[in-house]
């Protein structure tokens, strides 16, 4: 079976920091049918945001206006993972985070991504 799944989420205070990660089974990132894998995240009463893509060979990656110059995205194909370093993280960071694989350069488009991980909750409070 193809899967994915996040972890890593948790509570943090504003300021604070978490990495996220997403890993594989069942295919390989650098399999030549993935493209990019990217980050997700689902806020209450908003819209589903697409915030980061890797390109499968870790060399190009993107970032949503509201997290640039936060979070760091990387991928470690030997452990077939992909992770989501996020810093000095806000309130508003507050959501269900998802992965996902595109077989192209999905970007911040859910609707170019095929396969999708179960979320994992991240909290930013005081």
């Amino acid at each position: 079976d193809v899967q994915l799944q996040a972890s890593g989420g948790g509570w943090v205070q504003p300021g604070g920091s978490l990495r996220l990660s997403c890993a594989a089974s069942g295919f390989t990132f650098d399999d030549y049918a993935i493209g990019s894998i990217g980050w997700f995240r689902l806020a209450p009463g908003k819209e589903r945001e697409g915030i980061s893509c890797i390109s499968n060979s870790g060399s190009s990656s993107a970032y949503a206006d509201s997290v640039k110059g936060r979070f760091t995205i990387s991928s470690d194909n030997a452990k077939n993972t992909v992770y989501l370093q996020m810093n000095s993280l806000k309130p508003e960071d507050t959501a269900i985070y998802f992965c996902a694989t595109a077989t192209g350069w999905g970007g911040g488009d859910p609707l170019k991504y095929d396969y999708w991980g179960q979320g994992t909750q991240v909290t930013v409070s005081s």
